[in-house]
């Protein structure tokens, strides 16, 4: 999968696509923003991701979690609200790498890497098909 930062997990997605319009009207109430890309952190041992920096993120995360409306249940297993941590997965042992291969990455990607900025303009919607493989679905423009 193309790297990507999570800004709505599944919860609350229902295959009817009854949420698509809501998600529609809230983008629209978005300006596009800037991110920036920091330093490498950790979910645990098993995550190495990119921190992300972006205030508008938060409220557009905020914004289509209230047009989905999933249930508390759903917000608290997946993350979201107080707990919703914008990132960019790098790696992870699930991928077959070891602990000790995550940390030797993230010390060369903090070397390496510098802030990187870009600009958010649209949300793109993936849809998983049955193996968990997602694909690409549906881009979403910001503020139109």
């Amino acid at each position: 999968m193309e790297p990507h930062i999570i800004l709505k997990a599944q919860g609350g997605l229902t295959p009817d696509e009854s949420w698509f319009e809501d998600v529609r009207q809230a983008c629209r109430k978005i300006e596009p923003f800037e991110v920036a890309i920091g330093n490498t952190a950790f979910f645990g041992e098993d995550v190495l991701y990119l921190q992300i920096e972006s205030s508008e993120l938060k409220k557009l995360h905020e914004r289509l979690v209230e047009a989905i409306k999933p249930s508390d249940e759903m917000i608290a297993q997946y993350f979201e609200l107080d707990q919703f941590i914008p990132h960019l997965t790098l790696a992870k042992t699930s991928y077959g790498l070891s602990v000790q291969q995550l940390k030797e990455m993230s010390q060369l990607a903090s070397e390496e890497l510098g802030t990187c900025r870009f600009e958010v303009n649209f949300i793109r919607v993936y849809q998983e098909n049955g193996t968990g493989v997602y694909r690409k679905y549906m881009d979403i423009p910001l503020s139109t």
